[in-house]
């Protein structure tokens, strides 16, 4: 009998980076449980990450490459897929660089092979035509990060460990995970804040699992938490209780935006977002007096049409109350892999507009379009029109506003391949499908993650079986190894190893770098028999903020020290940062960008316009989350469909029986640009006026190969999503507070 292996791994399935502690015989999973000793989830797991050995033995979950023959999937060998690829991508390639497009999904940043190997594919492709998940979930973040400190990435986390009164909006961390907030076991640490003493405040139109464990939760009007962070920011002015702290002397703007929020006073907001104004003053007063406070706001106030003002706002609340930069409030963490020898000081800063959309002149941001109207990009005739699409591991056809439409638009492409390992909604339009291999079969590190941790932690999770096919880094360098010309047997060890020389070369010419001036070819040396992206994070890591150096620093980290602890590694709370990590052309923060001023002359604009009470037949549709599902994921995993009907729509009993809506019966609900049918959910969670279906669903379309998502199909709620309304700065999506009818069915 084959004896019992335990190994050690982070969980890949969401933001919380989980440790995992995994029994196995053979080449089978036995058990999967929390790792009790991993230094930052403390033996917490939720129900995914127990469950990835159900996705590592999906019957669907595609092993290997499909190939389109006469509108029907077929299995061919690898050789077979990349032919077929150059055969038919190159020429329209050759024709027109633009007239190819490229999406990439939300999982993309979940592998270690799509973090690092996605962008060399993007330079083959030298396509404007790219898309990404990030404009339906959090761009408005990073522009308004790149826009205060010079780098969409810098993205200041709450610290939950230590503050005293954490704010949350449109956040449901409970049922997430945490999102832009690495911090596994969330609940454990919100019921830590509380029984410290510490206070926690959740504004959401739902009363969700988060809100009913708050010490107060406060329904806002769908779509309006930018109104009311902003008259947050107006009662601080005026009640003069600006404090910038330890940061006073690295921030610019103060007085401009002083003047800029003075017309948001609370008795003027309130009607509006819903929030009485004795609460909204109440609200910036115990934020401005505690000891120690963050505000957190995610996807509920980035997926909104002022979706990056408010994320500024979060921001500026926390810059003007002091509570920016030390412990308790907002910080930046400090990732292993981040670069060392850095200072900050003015630089080029964020720059967005670089080039625009052909069908709605719609501006650039961080290289990318919006989503919303790639369906425009495709349907249009004319110069640059897209025909071609690449697609890695992503699903728009549901995640994407007005889904059904770019359903069709996908159905009229000349050509299409998808890296992913399903056959879904979307790739099913694909004529050439690159299945990577099990997660469990390929190392990782996460890359994104660490960025947005809640303390400063790394971790290394070596391969858990044999490979049977392709890694994800190996498939996305031959991928572009092929689409640059080098021919449909092209080597990836080409593409890995050029990256990884020219990763060393970088480094070495660097200033401030440890290994400034040393010979490449010593540092290569040094990687032993390392490649691609593995060899690739002993680079970052080694040359980053703990590291070794590569000798300079004996006591430091590299792969071998994080591989020997497969717990991972502590390296302490967050640490102040300012004024490190600032780039913007001041060298300083910039509270009063002019976009900023711009958009809160718009935010004034359209408070103006507001009504002051919501029509008796006005309802809006939000989104909602739930633990055992990451967006579209894990529908197809028996073990975490199992339970009663999730796809349900929640409306409030007032609203209902206004409208003649029975619980447990089916309603129709209809937008401008869609309708579906859904089964009605009474709860008194819900504020009157507002429905809300849960997103990713809609696992009823031929073609697709999930045989038990299709047994729970649900609706897409994105048929219901205008892709018209879009926040200007960032061009994310508007998927919150979307206008709807709702009907007996």
């Amino acid at each position: 009998m084959e004896s019992t292996r335990v190994s050690y791994r982070t969980c890949p399935l969401c933001e919380a980076t989980c440790g995992l502690e995994i029994h196995t015989r053979g080449e089978r999973v036995t058990k999967i449980r929390g790792d009790a000793d991993d230094v930052f989830s403390k033996g917490y797991v939720c129900p995914k990450g127990t469950q990835l050995a159900a996705l590592h033995a999906d019957p669907d979950r595609l092993r290997a490459p499909l190939v389109k023959r006469d509108g029907r999937h077929v299995e061919v060998s690898w050789d077979e897929a990349f032919e077929e690829i150059e055969r038919r991508l190159l020429p329209i390639l050759e024709r027109n660089r633009n007239a190819v497009g490229a999406y990439l999904g939300n999982p993309s940043v979940h592998n270690l092979g799509g973090s690092l190997y996605v962008r060399p594919l993007l330079k083959a492709l030298a396509t404007r035509n790219l898309y990404s998940a990030s404009t339906v979930d959090q761009m408005p973040r990073h522009v308004s990060s790149g826009l205060l400190y010079g780098d969409a990435g810098t993205m200041p986390v709450p610290d939950l460990d230590r503050t005293d009164f954490l704010l949350m909006l449109g956040a449901n961390p409970l049922e997430s995970n945490g999102s832009l907030c690495t911090a596994p076991d969330f609940p454990g640490r919100l019921k830590a804040l509380r029984e410290r003493g510490g206070k926690l405040i959740v504004v959401d139109p739902r009363r969700s699992r988060t809100a009913a464990i708050a010490d107060e939760h406060l329904f806002v009007r769908p779509g309006q938490d930018a109104l009311l962070l902003v008259s947050l920011l107006n009662v601080v002015f005026d009640e003069g209780r600006v404090d910038l702290g330890d940061v006073a002397d690295h921030v610019e703007g103060v007085d401009e935006i002083a003047k800029a929020v003075r017309p948001f006073t609370p008795e003027r907001v309130a009607p509006v977002c819903g929030i009485p104004a004795d609460d909204i003053r109440r609200l910036a007063r115990d934020l401005s007096e505690a000891r120690s406070a963050a505000v957190y706001g995610r996807i509920g106030v980035h997926t909104v049409a002022f979706g990056t003002l408010a994320s500024w706002a979060t921001d500026a609340l926390a810059l003007v109350t002091g509570n920016f930069d030390r412990p308790g409030g907002a910080m930046l963490p400090l990732a292993a892999h981040a670069l060392r020898g850095r200072s900050g000081g003015p630089r080029r800063g964020f720059r967005m507009g670089r080039w625009r959309s052909r069908v709605r002149d719609l501006p650039e941001v961080r290289g990318e379009l919006p989503i919303a109207t790639l369906a425009d990009e495709i349907e249009t005739p004319g110069d640059d029109q897209i025909r071609a699409l690449v697609t890695v591991a992503g699903n728009p056809v549901l995640s994407a506003p007005e889904g059904e439409r770019l359903d069709a638009a996908l159905a009229d492409l000349d050509f299409m391949v998808s890296v992913d390992i399903y056959c879904n909604e979307t790739t099913r339009h694909a004529d050439v499908i690159l299945p990577p291999a099990s997660s469990l079969e390929s190392s990782h590190y996460d890359l994104a993650f660490y960025g947005i941790a809640v303390r400063n932690v790394a971790n290394w999770s070596p391969p858990l079986f044999e490979r049977t096919g392709p890694s994800e880094s190996d498939v996305l360098a031959r991928l572009a190894l092929v689409v640059s010309g080098q021919g449909a047997d092209a080597d990836p060890d080409v593409l890995h190893a050029t990256l990884v020389r020219g990763l060393v070369e970088a480094q070495t010419s660097r200033e401030g770098s440890p290994i400034a001036s040393r010979k490449v070819d010593e540092i290569l040396a040094a990687l032993g028999d390392r490649r691609g992206p593995d060899a690739l994070v002993d680079v970052m890591i080694r040359t980053g903020a703990y590291g070794d150096g590569f000798g300079a620093n004996p006591d430091g980290l590299s792969l071998d020290k994080l591989e020997a602890n497969p717990h991972g590694i502590d390296f302490g709370p967050l640490v102040p940062r300012i004024p490190e990590v600032l780039s913007t052309p001041s060298g300083r923060i910039e509270l009063a960008a002019p976009e900023i001023l711009g958009d809160l002359a718009r935010l004034e604009a359209a408070l103006d316009a507001a009504p002051e009470a919501a029509a008796d037949d006005e309802l809006l549709l939000v989104g909602r989350r739930h633990l055992r599902s990451n967006n579209s994921w894990m529908h197809n995993l028996a073990p975490l469909m199992s339970g009663r009907e999730r796809c349900t729509l929640q409306m409030n009993p007032a609203d209902a029986g206004r409208l003649g809506v029975e619980d447990g019966k089916h309603a129709r609900i209809e937008s401008r640009v869609g309708k579906v049918t859904a089964t009605v959910e009474l709860t008194e969670d819900v504020m009157p006026g507002v429905v809300s279906l849960p997103h990713g669903w809609g696992h009823d379309l031929e073609g697709a190969r999930l045989d038990v998502a299709r047994a729970h199909p649900g609706v897409n709620s994105n048929r219901l999503t205008d892709g018209r309304p879009l926040d200007p700065l960032s061009g994310n999506a508007v998927l919150n507070g979307i206008p709807v009818a709702v009907t007996p069915a």
